[in-house]
């Protein structure tokens, strides 16, 4: 079968199509046909051996898909070939076919196409789980999000307004802006580009205070980390809870005296984990996110479609810190 290659260490310039064998089920397994294939950050880092999981090469990038049963493993019966389906699969989803856990698959509905559905899990998944189970978001919380128009922004303002909170929502740029706008974010900050020098990071700390109010935000989502972790956590409210998600922007170091004067938490998010050791609890989430969907209180957001052959090029827009939403790569018709 093809797939998109990573055979050496490097960026996505360094992906090659090529050919895998085709997977074959194991008991409690599904081998899946990949119709599209979201593009995630792991997916720029996992190629660059720098993300928590190493596998061997060659392998193909590609954590997140929908696509159709092909043949099912021993013990698994309530699925069948021709079934839709999305799920996560770590990596190996720029391929034709991908062999996945059955407990990592979720039927997919005939309303939904398979670009949607190949959007949806882990940055919704991410989202439902740092804001309820580390976030303990509530009605009347104030919210700020950095890196708000990305796909995983964009998932945790829908998520955010769905729970009652007030939305504050912060990007780097005046069209990224109107996107969370569109989302339901309530208001917006403009940052500039890190790094920062002493004088920036304080006027950047008193964007995020303006914004959030005078009592401060009761919850910050931070997929971004870097020089912008520090100015945000500056505004955080008394008892806040601070979620780290991720490090597109470099991983920050914090002034702890910060947690003492707020009395507030800083949370580690780790959905994949999550998913792993409690995932009654995560198909509980996934649940709750398809009737979100079904309401129309949420909707993956996919600003553009790439080409099998061009999810390097996906990869590297995604890199580059270009993509508003989700971008994905159709594999197959």
């Amino acid at each position: 079968m093809r797939a998109l290659l990573s055979k050496e260490v490097g960026g996505p310039e360094t992906l090659t199509m090529g050919e895998l064998p085709d997977p074959v089920a194991k008991p409690g397994e599904v081998v899946v046909a990949v119709k599209a294939c979201a593009i995630n950050f792991p997916d720029v880092i996992i190629i660059e051996d720098k993300y928590q999981f190493k596998p061997p090469r060659p392998f193909a990038p590609g954590g997140e898909i929908a696509g159709v049963v092909e043949s099912v493993g021993e013990g698994v019966t309530d699925l069948k070939p021709g079934d839709r389906v999305l799920g996560s699969t770590g990596w190996n989803g720029l391929a034709e076919k991908v062999v996945v856990e059955r407990r990592r698959l979720y039927p997919l509905p005939d309303s939904k196409s398979f670009e949607q559905g190949a959007a949806l899990l882990m940055t919704y998944g991410t989202s439902i789980h740092a804001l309820l189970d580390r976030g303990h978001l509530k009605a009347g919380d104030t919210l700020l999000i950095l890196g708000a128009a990305g796909g995983i922004g964009l998932s945790a303002i829908e998520l955010g307004k769905a729970f009652g909170a007030r939305v504050v929502a912060a990007v780097s740029s005046e069209e990224k802006a109107a996107a969370a706008k569109a989302a339901g974010a309530d208001e917006t900050v403009v940052y500039g580009r890190a790094p920062f020098d002493k004088d920036a990071s304080k006027a950047l700390a008193e964007q995020f205070k303006a914004a959030v109010g005078p009592d401060g935000a009761n919850v910050i989502y931070d997929p971004v980390g870097g020089d912008y972790a520090e100015p945000a956590l500056r505004s955080i409210g008394w008892e806040g809870r601070y979620l780290v998600v991720g490090f597109p922007a470099g991983i920050p170091k914090l002034p702890l005296n910060l947690t003492l004067l707020k009395s507030c938490d800083v949370c580690g998010v780790f959905w994949g984990a999550f998913a792993a050791r409690d995932p009654k609890a995560n198909a509980a989430h996934v649940d709750h996110l398809f009737r979100l969907w079904e309401e129309g209180k949420i909707n993956p957001h996919v600003s553009e479609v790439f080409a099998f052959e061009d999810g390097g090029k996906a990869i590297a827009k995604l890199a580059d810190r270009g993509a508003i939403g989700k971008l994905v790569v159709r594999v197959a018709d």
